[in-house]
């Protein structure tokens, strides 16, 4: 239960730091057509995940070891609701550091292409059903 109350308390925390970070580069932005709000959200929770991993590991702690209280606030919890990019990128990096490169990319690959298949089916079934 306590695992699930730091995962549910981060989460509202980064879904909400999410929201202010694309209201705010929306507010600055002009309309370029550009994604600034997302693009800026996954490239911040792509670092933070970097160094929270880092810092966990200097820890002695692991990225999914050791005591998970601050990786499941901090990394599951407000880097996941903030941005699932970064556990994402994370996963890709450590397909990459144990040398399964190939493994890495076809991830990528399929991960956001399959994404957006399903998207593009979620909405026909939408379309299909609610029209």
């Amino acid at each position: 239960m306590k695992a699930l109350f730091l995962v549910m308390t981060g989460g509202a925390v980064g879904a909400a730091l999410r929201y202010l970070v694309g209201r705010g580069l929306s507010a600055q932005m002009t309309d370029t057509g550009w994604p600034w709000g997302t693009f800026a959200v996954n490239l911040l929770g792509g670092f933070a995940m970097g160094v929270l991993a880092g810092w966990l590991v200097a820890r002695g702690e692991g990225v999914a070891g050791g005591r998970d209280d601050l990786r499941l606030l901090l990394g599951v919890g407000i880097l996941g609701g903030f941005t699932t990019f970064s556990a994402f990128s994370l996963e890709m990096a450590m397909m990459i550091e144990r040398g399964q490169v190939g493994l890495a990319f076809v991830y990528a690959a399929l991960s956001v292409l399959a994404a957006l298949l399903a998207l593009f089916v979620g909405l026909w079934l939408a379309r299909g059903v609610l029209a």
